[in-house]
Formats: C-alpha cells, structure tokens, sequence
C-alpha cells in the first residue's frame, strides 16, 4: 500500500506522520520547537531551527515506520496559519518567524478600526485585519522596523517556509493566499488589498498561488539528506491547518460546520457563495468557488495546557514517573467538581480574545473552599463558552444541526460532551487521528491520483467514533452561566484597559 507524508507545524511542536493511503497513521515523529519572547507581545521562533526540527521528525518518522522512504509517494505541509515568515531577496530568512499567538501589531488594528481602513478591508478581503494578522504585522515592521522591511523578498506563511526547504521553490496555495491581501470575490490577490494597509510595494513580494492539491516540486538532494526522504519525491502545495484539520476529520464541504479546539478557537463553515461578515473571516476553500467562513480566537486548549503546566506539576511528575499520562490522574479530581454546582466562572484570553487586544484571563468567584478540580471545570467551561461565541455567530448566518469537531478537545469526552451541551448541537467525533497531519495528506494523495480529489478521499477514509447528544437540562444550566460569561466579559472592558495602561506606565517607571 502506498504511504503519504503530512507535516503539521504547530505553535510548540513540529509533526510528521506517515500514512497507509487509508489513512491508518503507522509512524509518528515529533519535535519541539522552542519559542522565544524578546518583548511583550512578541512571539517568535527562528525558521532554520524549525526546518532543523521538522527535517528531524520526517526522519525519525521514517525509521519508526519500518517501511522504505521510497514508498512515500507524496509530501505536503501544513502549519499554523496568519503570523508571518519572510524571506530577503536572497532567498534567507529575514528575522525569526513570527507565530500567531504575537499581538504586537494591536494598537495598529485599533488605529485602522478608527480610521476606515478595516471597514474598507472588509469590504474588499472579506475580513478585517487583527493583530496576528500579515496585514498588521507587516504594517508594524514597516513602522519600526524600516531596514528590515525594504529588505523584504518574499512574504510567507510557516508553511510555505517548509515547503521552500523541501523544494527550493518559492510559493503559496489558495488558502494561505487569502488570509490578508485577496479580492473575496475573485479569491485572488488583489493590488487594491495591500494599498488599504499601506503596503503596495509589497505585491512583488506575494508568493505565486497553486491549489492546494498540486504538485510544486519534489524533494531536493539537500532536503533528501537532511530528513531521508527520497530525493524527487512529489511535494504538493499543502495548505492552512485550520483548513487541513477540517478536511482530515471530513468536515470541509458546503455547510458543515467543523471546530477545532486547539491552540486557537477554531470555527468553520464552507459556504458556495462568500459571506462578508465583521463577526469571521471569509477565507478561500481548498478549491475555486468554496468559502470558508472562520469565526476564531487564540483562546482554547491553550488554557488548559497552561492550567496543567502551572497548577499540575505534581501529577505531570506522577505521571512520567508511573508511566501513566496526566488526564487520567486528573480525572477523579473533574468528575468530584462536574458532581457540584457550578460558581465559577474564567474567561480563557491568556493569548487574545474576540474582546479586543486587551483582553485577559481571569476567574471569577473563586473562593478558598474551591479545589483545583473546580478550577479545572471553569476553564474547561471557558474554552467551550469562547467556541461558543463564535458558533453563534456563524449559525445566525447558516443554521446547521451537527458539527465535527478535532483537536485536543476530540479526545476528551468530558469536553465533546460540554460542546453539545452549550450550542446544542449534535457533536460527531471522526476516526482521524492526527486530523492536521491526515488533511495534508490527502492534498498530497489527490496530487498523485491517490484520491479523485482530497474531500472525496477524506469521505472515503473517516468515520463517525461517536456522537455526543446535547442534554436539555446541563444546556440550560450552561445557557445561564454563559450569559453571565458575557456580561462580564462586557463589564471588564474599561477595566483590562486599565490594567494594561497600569503595566505600562510599571514598565516605563522601571524603564
């Protein structure tokens, strides 16, 4: 049986799977790739030590999968989206990569909230720009960063730059094409997109777009020696992981509705006409005349990571030591808080929010009989009220009865379990492990004839594990406590305004 390769990068690891062409991943390869945070709200990594990590992966993947490199019959990537990774005119990186959890192009998106640049982006890009965004972040290194700026040669997404370090070509695909500078009409770049942000001089720097599904080089000698693949071995163009999470779970076709609770709130409905909206971002399918409306924030599973990381040590050392994994430790601890009345409340925003830059995480009624466990709870309730948000939004447009979910929150059946409760949607968790990796894959398969196209072989090659009803009674309960989540998510927005001038005149004083 042939073997596809899928690369996922994500904000913290770096990923290879090998797939059989039914999609059973027989080998998997990760690797950290550190982050660094030279000032506040910059989050950064360097690309050299990424493609080094990357190329690492795909090798140990190789190895562990017992089968020949020549087996692998197609290559394709796939990474977080927005953030921003550039190349000089020599073709080397330009700086370190720029991930999308950085927020220090905010005060930028403010200014064009006020002055009519967003409406006008809006209305030409169908999204408006935030602070992650290539649009804000190339706008703050013009701004402070002049000498790097006019040493631009290329604007890239995390993907492209591995794609470029397996083939030596310079390019994108449609669904990356389309997270800032395209006409939403055409689905193309459009000159009158960078003029908005002030960025026209750029548009010789824009990538060359294929679809996601074609092939663009093969494998080089130099990237054959670094990770053991063969060497002319096809690289498709890849594509967006918010994207490539839906197609591996087969949810990416007109109206469904796909989330993915990771890193980021992930929300997601194709649609086969665009709709503009101010509430998501209306973004290029894997193919012309598909759009994928994507209602998101950097605000999910992060915050749980950040809760074991912080409050779990003691287990997370169990653990290991045990050879157990931390959830199930942790397990007793939720079901003794799931049994009790709820009364606390978090809002997930340690890495952004739909409020606003400024927003930040914070529990409420929190009180010292409380144990760890009901802590655990309100953040577990605070990345599905946050899904939620977005949900709405996008079902006021397009009502669906059904949703897919992957990422983290697949995996945990307390967690699938609160999403149906809150939206009141049926849940369905699919048999693809690895749903990142599998949806650049299947691009990748479809390039080589593998699949008549990559949604065809995502249908062919996943199934429903199991579903998750809603409970009328638990929704309501969570209904109550959701509407209190917004309101006070509305009463603190004068004061995370305040809290954060407060920082900064801290940070002057002592500056």
């Amino acid at each position: 049986m042939a073997l596809l390769l899928g690369i996922d990068n994500g904000l913290t690891v770096t990923k290879a799977v090998i797939f059989e062409e039914d999609g059973t991943p027989i080998a998997v390869a990760r690797r950290r790739v550190p982050q660094s945070f030279p000032a506040p709200r910059h989050v950064e990594r360097d690309m050299d030590g990424l493609w080094t990590a990357t190329a690492e992966a795909i090798r140990k993947a190789i190895d562990k999968s017992g089968r020949p490199a020549s087996d692998i019959k197609a290559v394709a990537a796939t990474a977080h989206g927005d953030g921003l990774y550039l190349l000089d005119r020599e073709k080397r990186p330009l700086g370190p990569g720029i991930l999308s959890l950085d927020s220090r192009a905010g005060a930028i998106v403010e200014a064009w909230e006020k002055d009519g640049v967003a409406k006008r982006a809006l209305e030409l890009t169908g999204q408006t720009a935030h602070a992650s965004a290539p649009s804000a972040l190339l706008a703050h290194i013009k701004q402070h960063e002049p000498e790097r700026y006019r040493a631009i040669g290329h604007v890239f997404s995390c993907k492209d730059w591995l794609r470029f370090c397996l083939t030596d070509v310079v390019g994108t695909d449609l669904t990356e094409a389309s997270t800032s500078f395209p006409d939403v009409r055409t689905q193309a770049y459009d000159l009158a997109a960078l003029e908005v942000f002030g960025l026209g001089d750029l548009w010789p720097a824009l990538a060359p777009v294929s679809r996601p599904d074609e092939i663009v080089g093969t494998v080089t000698r130099a990237a054959a020696e670094a990770t053991g693949l063969v060497e002319g071995t096809p690289v498709a163009a890849g594509l967006h992981d918010v994207t490539a999470s839906a197609l591996g779970i087969g949810g990416h076709a007109p109206g469904a509705l796909a989330v993915v609770a990771g890193t980021y709130s992930i929300n997601e409905l194709v649609t086969e006409t665009p709709m503009v909206d101010p509430r998501w971002f209306c973004r290029n399918g894997i193919r012309k005349g598909w759009w994928n409306s994507m209602a998101i924030s950097p605000a999910s599973t992060a915050n749980y990571d950040w809760f074991l990381d912080n409050f779990c040590r003691d287990l997370s050392e169990k653990a290991e030591r045990e050879g157990t994994d931390i959830h199930t430790l942790l397990r007793p601890e939720l079901e003794r808080a799931l049994e009790k009345p709820s009364d606390i409340l978090f809002h997930p925003f340690l890495f952004g929010s739909p409020f606003g830059s400024g927003a930040s995480a914070g529990f409420f009624g929190v009180h010292g009989w409380h144990e760890r466990g009901d802590l655990l709870k309100a953040v577990l309730e605070g990345i599905v009220f946050n899904h939620k948000l977005h949900i709405e939004e996008l079902l006021s447009a397009v009502p669906v009865k059904r949703m897919r979910i992957s990422g983290g929150g697949a995996r945990s059946t307390v967690l699938a379990q609160m999403f149906a409760d809150a939206t009141g949607l049926v849940v369905d968790v699919s048999s693809a492990d690895e749903a990142a990796a599998w949806g650049a894959a299947l691009v990748a398969g479809a390039a080589v004839g593998l699949y008549p196209s990559p949604e065809e072989g995502a249908a062919a090659t996943t199934r429903i594990l199991r579903s998750h009803e809603p409970d009328p009674v638990r929704g309501a309960e969570l209904a109550e406590r959701y509407n209190l989540y917004r309101q006070l998510a509305d009463a603190m927005a004068p004061q995370w305004r305040a809290i954060e001038d407060l920082a900064k005149r801290s940070g002057e004083a002592r500056g």
